[in-house]
Formats: C-alpha cells, structure tokens, sequence
C-alpha cells in the first residue's frame, strides 16, 4: 500500500504536518510505503491555464519539482494532505497544489467523463486552525474535499479538524488529534 504525504504548511514543526506525521508514521509501521512532500521545500508554479491538460497531454506539462508530485500522488493508494488555516483560507503553497491537480480531470470532465486518477483513493484531511470557534472556517474543508474528490476521484475522506491548534508549534498539538490521525491509519491501511 502506498501513502504519498503533503505538508503545506510552510513552517517547519507545524501543528499540520505534526498530526500528518502520526498518520505516517503509523502507516509505515503497519507496512506501507511512505513517501512525503513538504511544498515550502519545492520550487513550482500554480496553473498557467495553458489548457495543454485538456489538449495535447494526459498531464500537467509543467517541469518543476510538483510533477513529481503529482505523479506520485496519481499512483498512492492514500492520499494525506495537511495545511492550516491562514488568512480564512489555505496557505498559498496549497492553492497552487489544489489548482495543479485540473490536471488529472480530461477533456469532457464536465460531461462525467471520469478522472484520469484510479477511482477508490483515500484522502486523510488534515487541517489545523489557530481559532477555537468550531463555525469559524468550517467551509475550508468541504469546499476542497469536494474540488479533490472530483479531480483525484476519491472514494473515502477522513477528516481531521484541529480546532483551536495555532501558533504554539508541534508541542502545541492537543494529543487527541494525534491520536485520531494514528487510529484512522489502523483503520485503512492494509499490509
């Protein structure tokens, strides 16, 4: 089983990637083959809106260091994406992700025609927030579930929300998301 990370936060030692890397963690425990991204360590652009995707390739035709990452993110059997919350939204290094992964949706996506993604991949969503208002941002999440689910065709989400999780750092994580991240790794990740 394969499980491709992505770290958006752009910070080292971030709540984020704290909690992600407890799925990680416990994923390759369990026998899976990690591999994880930390965006703020690439060197990419966002969409250039070419069209090339939908013209001429079966790919973003971008060289830079997200193809790898696509590609990878294309083949793994789960899928890990962790950001947090600044400035109502996600961090630009995760926007410009989300918006590359128009690649994977072929002409006619609008139609039904399907995702150039293998149907059935897991996502774990992790998103941290500074603010201890459950109301407060709570659209982030399903807006880009629904975009991903479309583009990367997953089948199950899992959510992790850490309400309240801000600056303090990954010493700061309350251990009940850590905990929550190791038990949905027990729960999907087969051998």
């Amino acid at each position: 089983m394969k499980v491709s990370c992505l770290i958006g936060s752009p910070r080292q030692n971030s709540n984020s990637a704290a909690i992600a890397g407890r799925f990680a963690g416990t994923a390759a425990s369990l026998g899976a083959e990690v591999e994880t991204f930390v965006l703020n360590q690439l060197s990419y652009k966002g969409c250039q809106a070419c069209m090339a995707c939908k013209t001429t390739s079966d790919r973003c035709v971008q060289r830079d260091d997200l193809a790898g990452v696509l590609e990878s993110m294309k083949q793994a059997d789960i899928v890990v994406m962790a950001t947090p919350v600044y400035c109502s939204d996600v961090p630009g290094q995760v926007k410009c992700f989300i918006d590359r992964t128009y690649s994977y949706m072929p002409p006619g996506y609008l139609q039904g025609v399907p995702s150039r993604v293998p149907a059935g991949k897991k996502l774990v969503f992790v998103i941290t927030q500074g603010a201890p208002v459950d109301e407060l941002f709570a659209d982030i999440p399903k807006r880009y579930q629904d975009f991903l689910k479309r583009s990367m065709a997953f089948g199950e989400t899992f959510l992790i929300r850490g309400i309240g999780v801000g600056a303090g750092g990954a010493v700061g994580v309350p251990d009940q998301y850590l905990q929550k991240a190791e038990e949905i790794a027990r729960a999907i990740v087969k051998a």
